[in-house]
């Protein structure tokens, strides 16, 4: 029994010993077949060939699938058993202390300061031996995955978890907690699996990958809040049609409002979400990775409606386009840079100009179909239209909100081309019913766009 507790506790040193063991017998047989070569006596010769007879050098297999190595070390195969079960409950021990039955709170910096240390003294017992390493980095992703789903059972997933209208309740102050102790754990685990010496690249993948599953928590756990400041944006941006863009320009030339209602109040609801709720995480990255997309998609938002809008006035041109440079400012909380939106910006950017060019230069925009879509220009020529030219929603009889939930369901150009084209169309069959004698002078240059759009899905 004593020799038995020895060797699975402290099985780490018997492997040391035993690889020691295994070099001395290379170097022993090396040193044999040195001598042979270097005496050339045909009696040594003679003796050597009656000891290959009898017994098989093992250094020199003859069976090519015989491992000698591999047999010498499964000879160990229960003690190394014993010790892995041994180590996963030390992994796992300080975990289920943490995480009583029943417990609400993720585990204080020092419980987890403790599981981490746990897990570098596992992986460093460990460095004696490549495949040791290999099966201890595999208790350690258990020990991760662990954690996890630990945590994932202290998340608020009721309504109050994903309410953006007031300050945190007690379900979001602890999501936010736990979100911030998984991140930690990630932290952690990749600043000691980067400490380790000459780490086999099969073991750091696998707890790579365990810690995949802990990036992926996180965001499954701000999911709701997420979703619910991007429906309030999109809520507040779709307030843009309550306005009144159809007025004239005033004698001053200038807007008569610095920016329109709605772009306040999405700058104050955005600075407020900032400030109340995601100022309280750990993980600035990972918080602006989820924001930004947030920004990108208020912008396409931002420009979607703008492009809807009818009437559109000389002083309602001059509103929108403060409301263009108040955007960039509205989203700048969400970024580390607004220039980092890539394409949302590069579109904001671009379509700002063309609100107060001629039709035929807003057709000739080097920006259209590379940064801005063709339906997206198209659509926005309605604006220039008579009346009876109708956009493609109201032809439907749509909301705004209806034909955006329509637009964000069909996400293929071609499908948004093809509703343009029925537009158009049914603009057509009206000028003939009443017998008109022209089309509207922007109905040519938007045939010409939506042509030179469809081409390219011939």
């Amino acid at each position: 029994m004593f020799l038995k507790q020895a060797f699975e506790g402290e099985y780490p040193k018997l492997l040391r010993l035993y690889n020691d063991l295994w070099k001395r017998l290379q170097q022993y047989s090396q040193n044999i077949q040195g001598n042979f070569n270097a005496s050339g006596t045909p009696d040594l010769y003679v003796d050597l060939q009656h000891m290959e007879d009898d017994t098989q050098d093992i250094f020199i297999p003859k069976k090519p699938d015989y491992d000698p190595e591999k047999a010498l070390k499964d000879s160990l195969q229960p003690y190394e058993a014993a010790y892995l079960s041994k180590s996963l409950s030390r992994l796992f021990d300080p975990i289920n202390l943490v995480f009583p039955p029943g417990g609400r709170n993720p585990p204080s910096s020092d419980e987890l300061d403790g599981i981490i240390k746990t897990i570098a003294s596992e992986l460093n017992v460990a460095a004696v031996d490549t495949n040791l390493t290999l099966a201890v980095s595999k208790n350690v992703a258990k020990t991760i995955q662990l954690y996890g789903v630990k945590s994932e059972q202290l998340l608020s997933t009721q309504g109050d978890a994903s309410q953006v209208i007031g300050p945190l309740t007690e379900g979001q102050k602890r999501n936010v907690a736990v979100v911030n102790s998984l991140y930690r754990l990630h932290q952690s685990v990749t600043k000691v699996v980067s400490s380790q010496n000459s780490f086999p690249d099969a073991a750091e993948q696998t707890i790579i990958s365990a810690l995949k599953t802990i990036h992926a928590l996180m965001g499954n756990a701000v999911q709701p809040l997420l979703t619910s400041v991007g429906d309030a944006i999109e809520a507040i941006i779709i307030t843009m049609h309550q306005e009144d863009f159809s007025g004239s320009l005033s004698s001053s030339g200038k807007p008569d409002v610095p920016c329109s209602l709605y772009m306040k109040e999405l700058q104050g609801f955005i600075t407020r979400v900032m400030s109340d709720y995601f100022k309280h995480f750990d993980c600035l990255d990972f918080v602006f990775d989820n924001t930004e997309a947030i920004a990108q998609r208020a912008i396409e938002l931002f420009i979607r409606n703008a492009s809807l809008i009818r009437p559109l006035g000389e002083g309602g041109k001059m509103r929108l386009a403060t409301d263009f440079a108040q955007m960039e400012l509205a989203v700048g909380p969400f970024c580390r840079r607004v220039s980092d939106l890539g394409k949302s910006y590069r579109m904001l950017r671009s379509f700002r100009p063309l609100l107060f060019q001629t039709s035929e230069h807003v057709a000739n925009s080097p920006a259209l179909g590379d940064i801005i879509p063709f339906s997206i220009i198209i659509q926005f020529l309605f604006t220039r239209a008579p009346a009876e030219l109708k956009s493609p929603f109201q032809r439907a009889e749509w909301s705004h909100a209806r034909f955006s939930q329509w637009l964000d369901d069909h996400p293929s150009e071609k499908d948004r081309l093809l509703l343009i084209r029925g537009a158009l169309e049914a603009y057509v069959q009206s000028v003939r019913s009443r017998e008109g004698k022209e089309f509207a002078p922007v109905y040519p240059i938007m045939v010409h766009l939506l042509q030179k759009a469809m081409s390219a899905f011939q």
